[in-house]
């Protein structure tokens, strides 16, 4: 069995696995990287860009050393490396737990009642940073969709193009690099400047996975011409460079709009609305945009498994050449 072949099987073990499975709720590797990386921002912290740099290659040079290790150990063995990278695969993916919380959040918005919304308002920093009491429900329907729609290509599509690209160094790589920026890149007063390393790598390692997550969704969804039509119009409006794309070729894939104010820990954004022929996101919008982020999910690994051995072939004749030059 060759090295890609391992990979295709190993990446459908794991999507399979995270679907059965989906997150333990004690001992997962991404929470203890993340204990590791807050350990490392405690000694480190400066408000400093470059304290805040060297954070970012300990802690993403660290989880890429991890898997270069591990897949070198068991490169001769193909079952051995069918199953390291389902466990990888597994433990960087949540696709599962992403569709339990959004759909928990319908099902609290269903019932129409006070009680209801205030579950769901409980439930909704799972999911995203929004304050949710500044929510009413339709606001809180439109917070879940768009979360769906941005944690399919951060949460699955984005590991799986660095899974195809690198193996299970680039899967971990990549979980790493989207971890961090979950925890220091954000605009707080304390990581403005430590975590602005983390903010550009993560927009630079999102990027493919954005767009492979828009090109699929816009296929993949009930209205494949307002998705790319929305694509197009609006996504260059929306303040992040990877979010626009996904998030307005959902809003126009399920005909809905996305986008508009919002609030985060008391700061209230005016963004940009992204589809704004569609109508109001609804309850029942939750759970279209659940099912389209799984079918988003499939496609990506079908299509790495596709373009690996093009992009491994591409690198072995680019080091050809390179030697022939030098």
């Amino acid at each position: 069995m060759g090295a890609d072949r391992a990979f295709a099987y190993g990446a459908a073990a794991g999507l399979l696995g995270d679907l059965l499975l989906g997150d333990p709720r004690r001992g997962h590797p991404v929470a203890a990287f993340g204990r590791a990386a807050a350990a490392v921002e405690h000694m480190l912290w400066r408000d400093d860009r470059g304290r805040g740099a060297l954070h970012t290659a300990i802690c993403v040079g660290g989880a890429v050393a991890l898997g270069s290790l591990a897949a070198r150990c068991v490169r001769s063995s193909p079952a051995a490396s069918v199953a390291l990278t389902g466990a990888a695969t597994w433990a960087v993916v949540g696709g599962t737990s992403l569709a339990r919380e959004a759909r928990a959040i319908g099902r609290a918005l269903e019932s129409g009642t006070a009680e209801g919304i205030a579950a769901a308002r409980a439930r909704l920093p799972h999911l995203c940073g929004r304050d949710p009491q500044a929510l009413d429900a339709d606001g809180i329907a439109r917070a879940v969709v768009e979360s769906v729609a941005e944690n399919t290509s951060d949460a699955v599509v984005g590991a799986l193009v660095w899974g195809a690209f690198a193996g299970v160094p680039g899967l971990l790589g990549f979980r790493a690099v989207n971890t961090l920026d979950a925890m220091v890149g954000h605009k707080s007063p304390r990581h403005l400047r430590y975590g602005w390393a983390s903010a550009r790598l993560d927009d630079v390692a999102g990027w493919p996975g954005a767009r492979l997550t828009a090109v699929l969704a816009s296929a993949a969804g009930p209205d494949p011409r307002g998705a790319v039509r929305a694509w197009r119009a609006d996504a260059a409006t929306h303040p992040s460079p990877n979010a626009g794309p996904v998030e307005a070729s959902f809003a126009g894939a399920l005909g809905v709009r996305l986008g508009g104010t919002l609030s985060y820990a008391g700061r209230v954004e005016h963004r940009p609305v992204l589809n704004g022929g569609g109508r109001a996101v609804a309850v029942e919008d939750i759970d279209r945009a659940v099912r389209l982020s799984r079918r988003v999910g499939w496609l990506a690994l079908g299509a790495g498994a596709v373009a690996r051995p093009a992009v491994r072939a591409a690198m072995r004749s680019a080091r050809r050449g390179k030697g022939r030059t030098s």
